[in-house]
């Protein structure tokens, strides 16, 4: 049986700060805490994205600090808040690929794990896959098609119906025609949308966890219109994805770390 954990979201931000009146780096420590005791024999944990609140040198230096009590083994990759030149000097070259993107293969107990970074901060909060990823991929892809996949990226991939579908991933249709073009794709797991959210794309299963940061009401456009306007976001809950996968099945469970869910006040999504 294959056991990873996915943390997405945790904005990190440099020592005095808070991220939207959120104490991050506490929330972290908190996360941490709750795999340590409840997850230590999971084969390892992906980071998907957001690492850093505004890409900051010393919020990745804070990053690295917390997750070094991390039992299982971490990979990162990055979102749209984070700036890859300040990751890469910080964390070293060689956490990016042939592509130049923070992107990984993990081959395990039967499985293929890609991790995709789809940062990308002058998109406006939406998420791209340069084609050279998209080469990539689709390479990586046809060299497992003789087993499962799962994919892990910061920005989902497809549209939910809500106010924040224009920080989606560029080119999902794109990004779906090469996915569903192997033979068994359990699931694509994203982070990004501060929401818990499964459906299909494309006939691909896939899912987004609430993450670390604070989580946002699925406010639908049916309701609220398209043009994003403020909508209730949550201190929590904070979220973790725990997944299993053997020969039949993959399963992901979504697991609580913390628990409160007071509506926040709107003046701390200000951004200056």
């Amino acid at each position: 049986m294959l056991k990873f954990i996915v943390l997405a979201d945790i904005h990190i931000v440099p020592a005095g700060r808070l991220s939207n009146g959120l104490d991050t780096t506490s929330r972290l420590n908190a996360a941490v805490d709750f795999v340590n005791a409840n997850h230590a024999d999971a084969d390892f944990v992906i980071f998907a994205g957001d690492l850093a609140d505004r890409g900051e040198a010393e919020a990745y230096a804070r990053f690295q600090a917390a997750i070094q009590r991390l039992q299982p083994r971490a990979y990162l990759t990055l979102g749209n808040h984070d700036d890859r030149p300040t990751f890469l000097r910080h964390f070293g070259a060689h956490h990016a690929g042939e592509t130049g993107n923070v992107d990984h293969v993990v081959d395990i107990k039967g499985h293929r794990i890609i991790i995709l970074d789809s940062s990308d901060p002058a998109a406006g909060g939406s998420g791209v896959l340069e084609p050279s990823q998209l080469d990539w991929l689709r390479a990586r892809l046809d060299e497992a098609r003789d087993r499962p996949v799962i994919i892990v990226l910061h920005h989902n991939i497809t549209k939910f119906h809500t106010q924040n579908d224009f920080i989606i991933l560029r080119d999902h249709a794109g990004f779906g025609e090469i996915v569903a073009s192997h033979p068994d794709i359990r699931q694509v797991i994203s982070g990004h949308v501060h929401m818990t959210v499964s459906g299909t794309y494309k006939g691909i299963a896939f899912c987004t966890l609430a993450g670390c940061h604070y989580s946002i009401e699925p406010t639908l456009e049916s309701l609220s219109g398209p043009v994003p306007a403020p909508v209730p976001r949550r201190e929590g809950p904070g979220e973790i994805a725990v997944v299993l996968s053997d020969g039949d099945s993959t399963v992901v469970h979504m697991e609580k770390f913390l628990d409160r869910h007071l509506v926040m006040a709107q003046e701390f999504f200000v951004r200056t």
